[in-house]
């Protein structure tokens, strides 16, 4: 049953009122894919624009509190740590992690996912300039803790 449809099939907010207060944790990733030269450009810290990590860490960041003005049927949470972290992977990718928990009724999987997606739409924006062929790949869940639902870890790939 999708919960976020009443009887009629009508989309609502789900009501978490009578849910007990839980610590939830999510982790989300996101893939940047480029050519090697932009990813070299991006670790040598000699893109024109500026620190590409940087800016897309906070974007992430921003964009995690803001997900219920994003998504419609989000509840705005009120997030207790955010952490967004952002490497080289290969030669040719950027691999962003985005770490959200708080101690509330409902889960903060969308608030990962969300902070992920923007800053691989930052490191998108920041670099199309140079490489317009970018791909942006693998926006998953990694791992969400607490509520009702229990542990949940992807599995490796």
């Amino acid at each position: 049953m999708l919960t976020h449809l009443d009887s009629q099939g009508r989309a609502h907010m789900v009501d978490v009122t009578d849910k007990a207060v839980t610590f939830r944790e999510a982790a989300a990733q996101a893939v940047v894919r480029m050519r090697p030269e932009t990813l070299d450009m991006i670790v040598s810290g000699g893109h024109p624009k500026g620190d590409v990590f940087a800016v897309a860490r906070i974007a992430g960041i921003q964009a995690a509190k803001k997900t219920s003005d994003l998504i419609p049927l989000c509840h705005p949470l009120m997030l207790t740590g955010v952490k967004v972290e952002l490497s080289a992977q290969g030669s040719d990718a950027v691999l962003i992690v985005a770490r959200c928990k708080l101690s509330g009724q409902t889960g903060v999987e969308m608030e990962a996912l969300t902070a992920a997606s923007v800053a691989a739409l930052t490191v998108y924006d920041m670099c199309k300039a140079v490489d317009r062929g970018m791909t942006i790949e693998s926006v998953r869940v990694l791992e969400k803790r607490g509520g009702k639902s229990g542990h949940f870890k992807a599995d490796a790939s």
